[in-house]
């Protein structure tokens, strides 16, 4: 018997629940309403279009109040050019300047222990 009261509690509650919920989104219908029929009055009297609305809404743009996420910080020497500090020995058209990924002949030169070897001396 203590079954049958409890989910009969419980569907009460939920009906309320429901009931409840639904007397929410009325109020904030016509709360809507009213604010939208006033924003329209206003618009109307400045001889507003709804384009001009929505551009300034930030159509497209990020809203007034939040930034745009920040980029990495890059180096003082990102992005600019720097003098090669490695050629090959086999082949002297091929350089390296010793940043970003090594070439395979700078990998060779370095697992036999000779990279020091592919040194270009500073002018």
């Amino acid at each position: 018997m203590a079954r049958n009261t409890v989910a009969t509690q419980l569907a009460a509650l939920r009906k309320q629940r429901d009931l409840i919920a639904k007397k929410e989104q009325a109020l904030l219908s016509r709360s809507h309403d009213k604010v939208l029929t006033k924003i329209v009055q206003m618009a109307k009297e400045a001889g507003l279009t709804a384009s001009d609305i929505s551009k300034a809404l930030g159509a497209g743009k990020a809203a007034k109040g939040t930034k745009a996420p920040k980029a990495a910080k890059k180096g003082t020497l990102a992005g600019k050019k720097v003098a090669p500090k490695y050629r090959n020995p086999a082949n002297a058209e091929q350089t390296w300047t010793g940043r970003g990924v090594s070439p395979t002949w700078v990998q060779e030169l370095k697992t036999a222990g000779k990279l020091e070897s592919a040194l270009i001396a500073a002018a």
